[in-house]
């Protein structure tokens, strides 16, 4: 049986920076991924659940690259990312020791996630816009002199 992975990104959760919407949808995909490998009847590679980790620290890096583009203050969100990633980390510590099992881990990831995007990429996206117009704004002040 094949699962459909496209789309999983909810136009809900759009944040109008087409890099980032990429990013998040690859991150849901992931995630789904790893959601139907552990409730099919195949092993649960801890290896796929290091690669989410890794591409969350990357789609991070992402995000610092594009703030400090604009010359948006980053660092608020970079505490949340990085504290969102020390708190994944250790959930998935969990999973490795017993302690844990994967689904909550999953469940977890998920909810996190959703609501990063919500609460604080949302945010994020609009202020980068507003930057981008301003730099726009003031590049074209000063080709006009």
């Amino acid at each position: 049986m094949e699962i459909n992975l496209a789309g999983l990104l909810p136009e809900a959760l759009l944040i109008d920076l087409p890099e980032i919407d990429a990013q998040h949808e690859e991150i849901f995909r992931r995630i789904e991924s790893l959601k139907a490998t552990c409730f099919g009847s195949g092993p649960v590679s801890f290896a796929e659940f290091e690669s989410l980790l890794d591409y969350l620290k990357y789609h991070f890096a992402s995000e610092e690259r594009i703030a400090n583009a604009v010359g948006l203050d980053f660092a608020g969100h970079a505490t949340a990312h990085r504290d969102n990633l020390q708190a994944l980390q250790k959930a998935f510590a969990g999973v490795r020791n017993g302690a844990r099992d994967v689904h909550s881990f999953l469940r977890y990831a998920e909810y996190w996630f959703e609501r990063h995007i919500a609460v604080e990429d949302r945010p994020f996206a609009a202020s980068v816009r507003n930057c981008r117009a301003g730099f726009g704004d003031a590049q074209q002040s000063a080709n006009s002199s």
